[in-house]
């Protein structure tokens, strides 16, 4: 079943007279339990691509699909309602909360969903324990490196045990050494719990960690294969030759 689909997607910003269309006529879909990652240069479309699939934003025109259901008809509520409930979200900043313990911080979700103090503190514990901190349940984000920050993160969009994963840049602040540690628990995630995995990154580089690559150049899929034909070489090449023909 695919999780995620889109059809003749576009998605068009005015600014005064000026209007900046940054997809055009996207044609997307990912299985569910697949992990894509979507890159591409700056500008080119990447985050309004993963906005729109999240639900975060709406599309100037196409469809999309969640599970097989039309979202484009759905109220502003019944969207959020579907993000809480069947999509997590991971950010470049982390995005947690600084006068929260890392523990309450993946607590949250779950507050929103209405459940009880003992359900939240078991699932946050199981979560912690996940991502390898469960020592640090305790600490405050200005008490964790970058690293463990996103590891937090990434407990929390799991918190409402979500069908779809949606990460933004999730290494874009990191190391390379805390960057290999964040892709390896994803694929780990996707490997073992069977979480739709969608990772935009300007780096083709960490292809490798995925199933599928797919290069988003001036709102348009250039390229879309499995992986194991990628490569930064490869990727370089796609985005240097599409340059060229601009």
């Amino acid at each position: 079943m695919k999780a995620v689909e889109t059809r003749n997607l576009r998605k068009v910003y005015k600014t005064g007279e000026i209007e900046v269309e940054a997809l055009r006529e996207v044609n997307f879909s990912v299985e569910e339990s697949d992990f894509v990652l979507v890159s591409g240069p700056s500008g080119s479309g990447k985050t309004t691509l993963l906005n729109v699939l999240g639900c975060l934003d709406r599309p100037s025109s196409g469809t999309v699909k969640i599970f097989g259901e039309d979202v484009s008809s759905l109220s502003d509520d019944e969207l959020s309602d579907l993000r809480l409930k069947t999509i997590g979200f991971v950010f470049q900043a982390y995005n947690l909360i600084p006068t929260l313990t890392a523990q309450e911080n993946v607590e949250l979700p779950m507050i929103l969903l209405g459940k009880g103090k003992s359900e939240r503190e078991n699932r946050a514990r199981e979560l912690l324990r996940l991502v390898g901190l469960e020592k640090m349940n305790r600490n405050k984000p200005d008490q964790l490196s970058g690293g463990e920050q996103q590891r937090i993160a990434i407990a929390r969009a799991l918190a409402n045990q979500p069908k779809i994963l949606l990460a933004d840049e999730p290494t874009g602040n990191l190391d390379s050494q805390s960057s290999e540690h964040v892709f390896e628990l994803l694929k780990s995630i996707n490997r073992d719990l069977g979480v739709t995995i969608i990772v935009v990154s300007h780096d083709p580089e960490f292809v490798h960690h995925s199933r599928r690559g797919v290069v988003l150049v001036d709102g348009r899929i250039v390229s879309d294969g499995p992986a194991v034909r990628w490569g930064r070489e490869r990727a370089e090449e796609i985005l240097l030759r599409d340059g060229e023909q601009k």
